[in-house]
């Protein structure tokens, strides 16, 4: 598949240092891993007041990524989420609902009720140990069940262009597929 074809989701938290950023590589890697048409970016509510102070990247979250092997870019700074990002995406998830909500009507109010929220705390109220595994087992939630969306879509592809005839059997409570 062309990179052009690939669906695009973005991850937001606040800085766009650390959760989203931890979500976008994790999730890249495991797209790629698993043949996934989707590639992540990340962005971030209010990058003025991480990026100035922090830099390009949280330690925490490059040790994480470094400690389950997946590549990233140390040296990019956060980027600012704009309208033409929330246009272009496919799926769109804010990391903290009680924290991105009220961004998002301030700066995006079109767009607060139609994304996805998770629930995962920043660090001034969780530990990059209590935080990152519950980051990383969303994000390979939300990667299997695209995965497994993608394989029902392409199913009846690749049934057609092997040749297969198949037909439906319905009966009770249940169908079949031949």
């Amino acid at each position: 598949m062309r990179a052009n074809q690939f669906k695009t989701v973005v991850f937001i938290c606040t800085g766009n240092y650390y959760r989203s950023r931890f979500s976008e590589y994790l999730f890249n890697a495991l797209a790629k891993k698993h043949g996934l048409h989707w590639r992540a970016i990340s962005r971030g509510l209010r990058t003025w007041k991480v990026a100035a102070i922090e830099g390009p990247l949280s330690e925490f979250a490059a040790y994480r990524l470094t400690a389950i092997g997946v590549p990233f870019d140390r040296m990019r700074f956060p980027i600012q989420l704009s309208e033409a990002d929330l246009e272009k995406a496919d799926l769109v998830v804010a990391l903290k609902r009680a924290e991105h909500y009220a961004m998002m009507v301030e700066q995006f109010p079109a767009w607060a009720d139609r994304i996805e929220y998770w629930h995962i705390n920043d660090m001034d109220c969780a530990t990059a140990n209590e935080a990152l595994p519950i980051c990383e087992a969303c994000v390979k939630s939300l990667a299997k069940m695209l995965l497994a969306e993608q394989k029902r879509q392409e199913a009846p592809a690749q049934l057609l262009r092997s040749g297969a005839k198949s037909k439906i059997v319905f009966g009770p409570k249940r169908f079949r597929i031949y």
